[in-house]
């Protein structure tokens, strides 16, 4: 085993975290948690009070809508107020994405949020990963797949009024989204993530659906 690997596996068993105080300082839409805690040290030993912030909106799940019968790829548009206060273009390229509900998983919200933000039905789903976003400050996490497109309800926008949502869809082929990645117009991660997971693996993943579709 890598020395690396092996020190990372021992620290996952051994770490400790104490939480000396845990409040709510804000809660509105999101929810902001004032902690103060004490963790084990590499050199052994405890850390000093740390004092952190964790921001918490829930967990999400996103997918990278896929026909691999024609090679095609469906990203979404829409603004993002994060952007635009980080002065960056906040009009961005996304997969389709939202947060779990109470007693949904991560499949279910991928083939809800397909319907709701882009109009596309899927049909098989293959999961990519769970990733953290931003651990060092949010407990998010976000489950990602590639989800196979059985059809597209093609209109101008999409979304919930009531959520303030106004989307818009681009369908391309596969390799046109990873140009747009290496031309760096990509700036959304899990986007990012997405494309160059699909770069790597649409070939074994095409025939892995086409063989199954044959079967059926």
């Amino acid at each position: 085993m890598n020395r690396a690997l092996q020190k990372i596996g021992e620290l996952n068993e051994t770490g400790h975290v104490e939480v000396i105080e845990k409040t709510t300082a804000f809660k509105g839409y999101f929810q902001v948690d004032s902690y103060r805690f004490r963790h084990t040290l590499f050199a052994g030993g405890l850390s000093q009070v740390v004092p952190r912030e964790i921001f918490e909106r829930g967990h999400a799940a996103a997918v990278l809508p896929f026909d691999h019968k024609t090679g095609e790829i469906i990203l979404i548009e829409q603004f993002r107020p994060g952007a635009y206060a980080a002065s960056q273009d906040p009009w961005l390229l996304e997969v389709v994405a939202g947060i779990i509900e109470e007693n949904e998983n991560p499949e279910e919200l991928s083939h809800r949020e397909a319907m709701e933000e882009a109009g596309c039905t899927l049909g098989r789903l293959k999961k990519i990963g769970t990733f953290l976003m931003t651990p060092g400050g949010s407990s998010e996490t976000i489950t990602l797949f590639c989800g196979e497109i059985l059809d597209h309800k093609k209109q101008d926008s999409y979304g919930l009024d009531h959520e303030g949502e106004d989307i818009r869809t681009h369908t391309m082929k596969a390799e046109q989204g990873f140009k747009l990645m290496s031309e760096g117009k990509i700036t959304n991660a899990i986007t990012a993530i997405a494309l160059q997971w699909l770069e790597l693996n649409q070939t074994a993943l095409t025939s892995v659906w086409s063989n199954e579709t044959k079967n059926d």
